[in-house]
This record gives structure tokens, C-alpha cells and sequence, in this order.
């Protein structure tokens, strides 16, 4: 399985250092279609997405989450930082399953 990023550009060169290939980079006209592009290949299990990404696609990525199982949607903040307000799924997800809250503890 492929990892792949739907992304702005510059979160997509970082990316693209870490060893990412598989990356898109919409414009706000073709957002649209990249998503549903990526959901119908079977070729890829994990797409990183930045939180304004996510927050643009709405309600299509939350039904996607709830009706299917692949790819893996995995948020990140873009350069502006961690979005005010944002829920990270992936806690979120780990909270409900196992009940225990995950957060980084600073040092």
C-alpha cells in the first residue's frame, strides 16, 4: 500500500523530502476531483491531508470516514500551524476505542 498527500505546496515539498511520492496539490476548482480520485484507488491505504484541506472537503471526508475503511485520511497542520479549535481524529479515534486520552505532555 502507497502512502499519498492531498496538500498545499509547501507542505507537500516537506513531504516530499520524507519520502512521500504519491502527491496533490489542488486548487480550490479541482479539490473535488482529487478527493474522489483518491478514494476509488485501491493502491493506496494512507493519504495525509492538511487541516484546511480537511476543513474544505467538510462533511464529504467525515461521511467517507464513516462508510469506508480505505484510504486512511490522517490530518496534519499545514506552515500556518495547528488549526484553533481542530479535532484530531486520530486521538479522537484512540480516546474512544481504548478510553484513555492521548496528548503530548510538554517537557
Amino acid at each position: 500500500m502507497k502512502i499519498a498527500a492531498l496538500a498545499d505546496q509547501e507542505t507537500a515539498t516537506g513531504l516530499r523530502l520524507a519520502g512521500v511520492h504519491e502527491l496533490f496539490i489542488p486548487k480550490q476548482e479541482t479539490l473535488l476531483s482529487m478527493f474522489q480520485d483518491l478514494t476509488k484507488r485501491t493502491d493506496i491505504g494512507v493519504v495525509i491531508i492538511t487541516e484546511q484541506i480537511a476543513q474544505d472537503l467538510g462533511t464529504m471526508l467525515k461521511e467517507f470516514r464513516i462508510h469506508q475503511k480505505r484510504p486512511i485520511f490522517v490530518e496534519i497542520p499545514d506552515k500556518k500551524g495547528k488549526r484553533e479549535g481542530h479535532v484530531d481524529i486520530v486521538s479522537y479515534l484512540i480516546k474512544r476505542a481504548v478510553g484513555i486520552d492521548v496528548s503530548k505532555k510538554q517537557g
